[in-house]
């Protein structure tokens, strides 16, 4: 007889030594960075409100539980298959992934508690518990740290990937310091689940269609729609009011973006956060959450418990609420989201932070707006203050600061409180003079002890800001020279032969024809970004490791940030000649390529980011 049991699992009880699978019907991983990051968050702020600098491992026994809802399993022989819980599973996974490689190499006693949650010794051979055939590569070159390629496999590894890059960009071991191995112990033995188990697949997807529509739970969206319409007793109003909330609700559950089930949700919080979020959490161990958490995890119990604060102290102001503001904000958020997929004339900045992959931007985009705004006011401010977003996260990027969800959150609460409702012109002054008072910017930062444009390099935190910066380059030179703006092109890797990073310089010393002092040296040199370019990858793949002189032809035929390098260029593309001149740009054709011209170069593509990164564009906005 079939049985269905509920078990409370612990991360260790749930992962330990057990074979998971999913059917080959089930959808793709499809987490998105903003998911991982909000997971990292959630586990990182309930341990700190724990640990205590000083404790001893021991007391993580002591420390609260943290619940991760439920998975449901269906069990076939040795193996279990997640019919409702693999983008959780895969994401833990993914993140033990990373705490096993810091913690080896800080050589800490608790990795041994580590590696059995992602694989299993099968008679001498590694098997990951996470057993689906066609992601084992992925994760056996993320768990050894090699090098590995996702371009053209399938999307579920291409997402994995990238989310154990936002992992470790996250840099939890940097973020909890002394207590990191405390971390580690705690998310083993006092996170968990509910896994509804049974042996009868029938049975386990009953299950996930009822949890899932006839006994889903109300959503927070739903039981804040129900404290809104509450005190409107006119029958008329309160039938007007629902109409509205539920047409803006289904549409913004049908526009793109993230998980269906979450974008109205995710709407309101960054709607709130931005527009009513007065405290934070303050960064000490045992603190409270403050409104800035709590609007991310109970947007309605705090709006009940803030009604005055919004001005909730009526049935005309609740009506208002509903039927003014929430359109009005999930119009703007719509817009946003829209923009960060198209890009848009206009808007291109949302598109810009949306491909560095900044998750802030639609709660920030949201803190000037007025609700009386009209549409060309409203993406004014948003052109403006995605402006200074782009500006502000490209000078810290360049500088190896770190910018993920995490890391900046502190931030972006204080810069929504600065620009919250700000008029346009008063929003465009303060972040021009913000950025110009920044102690960081493109000619480097002291604290870190890099010098912006001319110490960055390729490697792997700054991977995929370099090829953002690759494309804003090729991209400024092009519509500078009245060519068509293709940065969507550069930056789209699902076409048949995606840009790529070029190196100017060949993987051997001994393959160039100019000497650069020790091999090591010239392997970081070939790294810097003054050597580097943007080609198609069938292009790049064509050329690999030609010297500088076999590449040029090719280069000549390519983007003219590329082509600069030819001198046939200068001679036969007269409207790049003009934008050198009108720009001042030092771009240089070069017979050879060693270190006085990567020098030269380098200074001049500091010249153009400059100009592309300029404080000007903010004002332009308003002119």
């Amino acid at each position: 007889m079939s049985t269905i049991v509920p078990y409370y699992r612990t991360i260790q009880t749930l992962l330990q030594s057990r074979a998971f699978g999913i059917d080959e019907y089930q959808r793709e991983y499809k987490w998105e960075e903003k998911e991982i990051n909000e997971l990292i968050s959630d586990l990182q702020e309930k341990f700190l409100s724990c640990y205590t600098p000083g404790d001893s491992t021991t007391r993580v026994a002591e420390y609260e539980d943290y619940f991760l809802g439920s998975i449901i399993v269906s069990k076939r022989g040795t193996k279990h298959f997640l019919v409702d819980g693999q983008q959780r599973v895969t994401s833990l996974t993914l993140l033990l992934i990373y705490l096993y490689r810091t913690a080896k190499k800080d050589g800490v006693q608790v990795v041994e508690r580590i590696a059995p949650l992602i694989f299993s010794d099968n008679f001498g051979e590694r098997a990951f518990n996470l057993d689906i055939l066609e992601r084992r590569a992925v994760l056996d070159a993320l768990f050894k740290g090699v090098p590995f390629d996702p371009v053209g496999k399938e999307e579920s590894i291409q997402t994995m990937y990238a989310r154990y890059a936002d992992i470790e960009e996250a840099d939890l071991k940097g973020e909890l310091g002394e207590g990191f191995v405390h971390f580690i112990y705690w998310l083993l033995a006092k996170v968990g689940l509910i896994e509804i188990s049974t042996d009868n697949d029938a049975y386990a997807y009953s299950i996930f269609e009822t949890m899932n529509d006839r006994g889903k739970p109300l959503s927070p969206v739903d039981m804040l729609k129900a404290y809104l319409l509450a005190p409107i007793e006119d029958n008329e109003r309160r039938k007007q009011a629902n109409q509205t909330w539920k047409k803006e609700v289904l549409e913004l559950i049908s526009a793109g973006g993230e998980q269906e089930q979450e974008r109205d949700a995710n709407c309101i919080k960054a709607w709130f956060r931005a527009q009513y979020a007065d405290s934070i959490r303050e960064r000490k161990a045992k603190s409270k959450d403050k409104d800035w958490e709590l609007l991310s995890s109970a947007f309605h119990r705090w709006t009940r418990d803030n009604h005055e604060r919004i001005g909730l102290n009526s049935e005309a102001a609740n009506f208002k609420f509903v039927t003014e503001h929430f359109p009005f904000f999930a119009k703007a958020y719509k817009l946003i989201a829209h923009a960060s997929e198209v890009y848009t004339p206009g808007l291109e900045s949302i598109y810009y932070n949306h491909h560095n992959g900044f998750t802030w931007q639609s709660t920030v985009l949201l803190a000037p707006l007025e609700v009386t705004d009209d549409d060309a006011t409203v993406r004014r401010k948003l052109a403006i203050t995605a402006t200074y977003i782009d500006i502000w996260l490209m000078r810290r990027v360049v500088n190896y600061v770190r910018v993920a969800y995490n890391h900046v959150s502190y931030a972006m609460y204080l810069l929504c409180k600065e620009i919250r409702r700000k008029p346009v012109n008063e929003l465009a002054e303060l972040l021009s003079e913000k950025l110009v008072a920044d102690e960081i910017d493109f000619g480097g930062y002291e604290q870190k002890g890099r010098y912006g444009i001319l110490g960055l390099g390729l490697n792997q935190f700054s991977k995929r800001y370099v090829y953002h910066l690759l494309a804003r380059l090729t991209r400024h030179v092009e519509v500078g020279s009245d060519r068509p703006d293709r940065f969507p092109e550069y930056v789209d890797r699902t076409s048949a032969s995606p840009f790529d990073i070029e190196h100017i310089l060949p993987a051997k010393m001994e393959q160039n024809e100019v000497a650069f002092g020790t091999e090591q040296e010239y392997l970081e040199t070939r790294d810097m970004i003054g050597a580097l370019l943007l080609l198609p990858a069938d292009v790049n793949r064509s050329l690999q490791d030609k010297p500088y002189a076999l590449k040029l032809p090719a280069y000549a035929q390519q983007n003219l940030f590329a082509a600069s390098l030819a001198g046939q260029t200068y001679s036969n593309q007269p409207r790049f000649t003009a934008f050198l001149g009108s720009s001042g740009s030092a771009l240089h054709a070069y017979d050879r390529f060693g270190r006085e011209e990567l020098d030269e170069r380098t200074a001049a593509i500091t010249q153009l980011v400059e100009q592309i990164w300029s404080v000007g564009r903010i004002r332009k906005i308003v002119q």
